[in-house]
């Protein structure tokens, strides 16, 4: 079940990585454009802070971040969602519900703007996927188990 437009997505490899790696540290951000509906990944060793920095992406952050982290014995892809906590928009858990439905669009995006680097990495295809779900209310913090990558295979 495919949402991803491909055309919709713009991927910015930052100067730190290249298209094939390294996995660690490699972190991504992505935010969307309202207006537009246009994603934007970016790709590094850190998370790209200009794209997140103007006021609107700070008041509404709705910006998801993920990073390739070792698990025990294996890398995971950890992905995080602000969905409380300081000056946002909404209530934690209409935000919450609004990540939830987004996540396969965002997994999409994270897997079609980084395939060369699973080419180059089959082992990332087994990945656990680990969703954190931060809020300043401790009954609202959670993390989940969401799949594997490999399930999100084009």
């Amino acid at each position: 079940m495919a949402r991803l437009n491909p055309e919709k997505l713009h991927v910015d490899y930052l100067p730190s990585v290249t298209t094939a790696g390294p996995t660690r540290p490699r972190r991504y951000t992505l935010t969307h454009s309202d207006r537009t509906g246009d994603l934007l990944l970016s790709i590094g060793s850190d998370y790209n802070h200009k794209q997140i920095s103007g006021w609107y992406t700070r008041l509404m952050r709705d910006e998801v971040l993920a990073e390739w982290l070792d698990d025990q014995d294996q890398m995971a892809l950890h992905v995080y969602c602000h969905v409380s906590g300081g000056p946002i928009f909404g209530r934690a858990r209409w935000r919450e519900s609004i990540f939830r439905r987004e996540m396969p669009l965002v997994l999409e995006a994270i897997r079609h703007g980084d395939q060369a680097l699973f080419a180059a990495h089959p082992e990332l295809e087994t990945a656990p996927i680990l969703v954190h779900f931060q809020s300043s209310s401790h009954n609202r913090s959670k993390t989940e188990e969401w799949g594997k990558l490999g399930d999100l295979r084009e």
